[in-house]
C-alpha cells in the first residue's frame, strides 16, 4: 500500500529529560510529534497537525519541524499562550516518569487544515485525540480523512492522570477506534479505560469498534488481533538507556514499513520494534542517525 503522505494529529511539547534529578537534553516532542518527526527524519513526506504558542518555545518547535523535513503548514500559532512543557524523570530503569506543564482547556486548532485524500495516511492519538475542548475539529478531521479513503492509525496512549476524565471522553475513545483501521494500545491504557489486562478480554471488548488491535506490554510479546485469531510476536530484551519514544517510534516503524510495501504483520511489527529498540538507546525522542543511514542501504 503506497502511500504519497503521512499526516500526524497531536500535541506538542517541549520535552525536558532528566537523570539523577539533573536536566539531560530538552527536544520537541508530543507522542504524534515524535512519530513525525521519525517519519520526516526517514525520507517520508509528513506534515503535522498542532498547535503551539507565540513563544520562543514555539518558535523551536516550529523550526524543529522544517529541519527534520515535517511541513508546520498546519501547525497553529497562539500568540496569548504559552507553549507546554513536559517533564521526564528516567528511574533506575531508564524508564520515565513525567510531570506536564500545560492548560488542556486553552487548546485550539483555528488556523489552517488539512484536506485529505485517498493517499493519506493520518496518525492520531493520545490526549489531543479525546480532549472534549477540541473534539468538534478533532473529530470532523478524521472523519473527513476517513470519508476520503485515508488510512488512519490510533495510538490510545491513554494517561492514568485523565482517568477522571473518562466519562467525559469514552464515546470519543470509541469513535476513534471506530475511525482507525489499526489501534495500538497498551496493556496499561486498556486497564486504566476498561479495568482489563487479559488480552483476549481486551481484543473481546473492543473488537465492536476495531477490526486490528496491537497490543503492547512493555518487554512482554507484542500481540496483533483481527478477526482471523492473534499472533505474537516475541520482544527483544534491550539495555535501555531511555524509554520515552520508543511507542512513538514503534507507530512511526510500523507505518514506514507499510509505506515500503511490507504485507504482513511480522514485516511491520519487525520494522516497528527495529525503531522502537534504536530510540531506546539514546537520550533523545526520534530515531537515529544510525538507523537512517541503514535504512538508505
Amino acid at each position: 500500500m503506497k502511500k504519497k503522505r503521512v499526516i500526524g494529529i497531536g500535541e506538542t511539547v517541549l520535552d525536558i529529560l532528566f537523570k539523577n534529578d539533573q536536566p539531560q537534553k530538552a527536544v520537541p516532542g508530543g507522542s504524534t510529534f515524535n512519530s513525525m518527526v521519525s517519519l520526516g527524519r526517514a525520507g517520508v513526506p509528513c506534515a503535522m497537525v498542532t498547535e503551539v504558542g507565540g513563544d520562543h518555545i514555539g518558535d523551536i518547535i516550529c523550526q524543529y519541524l522544517s529541519a527534520n523535513g515535517v511541513s508546520s503548514q498546519y501547525v497553529c500559532r497562539h500568540e496569548n499562550i504559552k507553549s507546554h512543557i513536559s517533564l521526564a524523570f528516567l528511574d533506575e530503569h531508564n524508564d520515565a516518569q513525567y510531570v506536564f506543564y500545560k492548560d488542556h482547556a486553552t487548546v485550539s486548532l483555528d488556523g489552517v487544515l488539512p484536506d485529505f485524500c485517498k493517499d493519506d495516511v493520518v496518525l492520531f492519538g493520545s490526549f489531543f485525540a479525546i480532549n472534549p475542548v477540541i473534539r468538534p475539529v478533532v473529530g470532523g478531521l478524521l472523519r473527513d480523512a476517513r470519508r476520503a479513503g485515508a488510512w488512519l492509525y490510533y495510538d490510545v496512549n491513554f494517561r492514568k492522570t485523565h482517568v477522571a476524565d473518562l466519562p467525559d471522553v469514552m464515546s470519543n475513545i470509541e469513535e476513534n477506534m471506530k475511525l482507525a483501521d489499526i489501534v495500538r494500545g497498551s496493556m496499561d491504557d486498556f486497564d486504566y479505560m476498561y479495568g482489563l489486562r487479559d488480552g483476549d478480554a481486551i481484543y473481546q471488548r473492543v473488537s465492536r469498534f476495531c477490526s486490528t488491535l496491537i497490543l503492547t506490554d512493555g518487554a512482554c510479546p507484542i500481540r496483533v488481533y483481527t478477526p482471523e485469531g492473534c499472533e505474537t510476536f516475541p520482544v527483544q530484551p534491550i539495555e535501555t538507556v531511555s524509554t520515552v519514544g520508543a511507542g512513538d517510534n514503534f507507530n512511526a516503524g510500523y507505518i514506514f514499513a507499510m509505506l515500503q510495501g511490507a504485507h504482513s504483520q511480522t514485516l511491520c511489527i519487525e520494522m516497528a520494534q527495529r525503531w522502537s529498540r534504536d530510540v531506546c538507546r539514546q537520550i533523545g525522542n526520534h530515531n537515529s542517525d544510525e538507523l537512517i543511514a541503514t535504512l538508505k542501504e
